[in-house]
């Protein structure tokens, strides 16, 4: 994949009937829909081939649509409900525009719900991912030393501790600890062909980006959303 063109389809898979926070999607932030903080990185990205919203909500699509989105399809009712993986979700996409006639190289899952990414992160992750000729690319952030796995335990049957990783003795030192991280939900990408093949988000070459902290939200549940406006706060009054 290092040496020629990559078409990458970007989605954003935007469900209605929220139940931690009702309307989120579209719901204002900032006095702007959800929804934009993302069509406003998708604007700053230059190596995206198309970008699309994935949705079975009629308000969802309107408010997309008016935002300069494209809303090719409507999502199918079973694709849609909150127990529904969004690997369903990304393969009906490409097989929609398969039957279009269009094929594309990877996938580019931007989620609503991690609303704010770095300025550029976006082409910066199309660029590494290409580069380093990954199956997948998440973006990630630090683990913080106290829950570094080497320093994390698991209870055995007979209720006692042991290392989550195995190892048979600590690591005394948080200087010694190799460095951890966790998906941070704003950017995935991923070859077409895992999708299809292995039915899975994730290959064997799994490669990184490291988000902001400062910027780092997952829209779950009210506490969430006054964390996101505080953070929008923040940006607005440096």
């Amino acid at each position: 994949m290092k040496n020629q063109t990559v078409k990458i389809l970007g989605i954003i898979p935007v469900r209605g009937g929220s139940k931690g926070i009702p309307g989120k999607n579209i719901k204002l932030l900032g006095g702007k829909p959800l929804i934009a903080y993302t069509k406003m990185a998708v604007d700053e990205a230059s190596l995206l081939s198309k970008v699309v919203v994935s949705t079975d909500d009629e308000a969802i699509t309107k408010v997309a649509l008016s935002l300069g989105l494209e809303v090719p399809y409507k999502r199918p009712a079973h694709l849609a409900d909150d127990k529904a993986p969004t690997l369903g979700t990304i393969i009906h996409c490409l097989e929609y525009f398969e039957s279009q006639g269009e094929i594309f190289d990877a996938v580019c899952i931007l989620q609503v719900t991690s609303p704010f990414r770095k300025k550029g992160m976006i082409d910066e992750a199309i660029q590494k991912f290409i580069s380093s000729d990954a199956d997948t690319l998440v973006s990630v952030l630090p683990v913080p030393h106290e829950f570094n796995p080497h320093w994390v335990f698991e209870e055995n049957d007979e209720g006692f501790l042991s290392i989550s990783t195995g190892d048979s003795e600590l690591i005394s030192q948080r200087q010694k600890l190799p460095k951890a991280y966790y998906r941070d939900g704003a950017i995935y990408i991923t070859k077409t062909a895992i999708i299809k093949n292995k039915s899975s988000l994730f290959g064997e070459k799994l490669t990184y980006i490291l988000g902001d902290p400062k910027l780092h939200v997952n829209l779950d549940t009210m506490e969430d959303w006054y964390q996101a406006e505080q953070i929008i706060e923040k940006i607005n009054n440096p």
